[in-house]
């Protein structure tokens, strides 16, 4: 099962878009509601929910759940109520996304932080744990500041009778488009696609500090890429340090491969190929060695 959590803000495709265009599987979905701000805001965003509740449901056939998050600035809460969520829905079963895209930062950030949190806590779940941000292709807010400037001039036109009705029917034409678009897609417009996706997946960091020979397995990763086995990386180190290719020091890969795996740092993924493992660096393993190179050079 693939539950996504969703806080929602002002924005609308952002938060279905990139499901649908990407084709992923979403059996569940939970809205989260912002109860606090002015009386406009509040209403505007319970339509947009209330319209993404019907689209998930007709678009994606998923199931929905509507929940109340009570002060959308009190971070304290926010991540106590995400670290609830996101656990009881762990142990439904399944895999958890978490939409990071939309609401205000507090949230937002709550909702990563708790994800990352619960990561370390359920190591055997790591990879049931996901936290992803979507890009838009527009922002609405600066066509609307722009036609409100143009709108202001042509007032001060029309204060001193200097305006023909061809114009002013031209940005009341203009003016009505851009709330009618406000009104259904919010704030952003579009989810842009990135690579052949339509989500910016968040890494998770490790919480432990790597080891010298974990090091040496990491760089010679990110040089050489993905290896068909174990062995073969193992091959490769051994070659590269001028080291004897031993049973011993094919063990003494294999145990620090394991413990940079998802089940230990996370920094190096493995699939099952026939007996061995394809072994690669994870994205936060690519994003350690990208941030390491200059010391992999002295």
């Amino acid at each position: 099962m693939q539950t996504h959590i969703v806080p929602v803000g002002f924005d609308y495709d952002r938060l279905i878009a990139p499901l649908v265009r990407d084709q992923l599987d979403v059996d569940r979905v939970v809205l989260l509601e912002g109860a606090v701000g002015s009386e406009a805001n509040v209403e505007y965003s319970r339509r947009l929910a209330e319209t993404l509740d019907q689209d998930y449901r007709n678009l994606l056939g998923a199931g929905t759940e509507r929940v109340v998050v009570e002060d959308v600035y009190d971070y304290d809460a926010a991540f106590e109520q995400a670290y609830d969520l996101i656990n009881r829905e762990l142990d439904r079963g399944g895999a958890v996304w978490v939409n990071v895209s939309a609401m205000p930062r507090t949230v937002s950030f709550a909702f990563a932080t708790a994800a990352h949190s619960i990561m370390v806590e359920r190591e055997g779940d790591r990879d049931r744990i996901h936290t992803y941000y979507t890009v838009p292709e527009k922002y609405l807010e600066t066509e609307l500041a722009e036609e409100l400037r143009a709108g202001t001039e042509l007032l001060a036109e029309l204060l001193n009778g200097d305006v023909d009705d061809d114009r002013i029917a031209d940005h009341l034409e203009v003016a009505r488009e851009l709330l009618a678009e406000f009104d259904e897609r919010g704030t952003t417009i579009g989810a842009k696609q990135f690579g052949d996706s339509h989500i910016i997946e968040l890494p998770v960091a490790s919480f432990s500090n790597v080891k010298p020979f974990e090091e040496l397995i990491l760089f010679t990763l990110g040089e050489h890429g993905e290896f068909e086995s174990v062995s073969e990386l193992a091959g490769t180190l051994a070659r590269e340090l001028g080291e004897e290719y031993t049973d011993s020091f094919r063990s003494k890969v294999i145990y620090n491969v394991d413990r940079l795996g998802p089940g230990g740092k996370g920094y190096v993924e493995q699939d099952e190929h026939g007996k061995s493992y394809r072994t690669r660096l994870s994205r936060i393993g690519e994003l350690w060695v990208r941030s390491h190179a200059d010391q992999s050079e002295l």
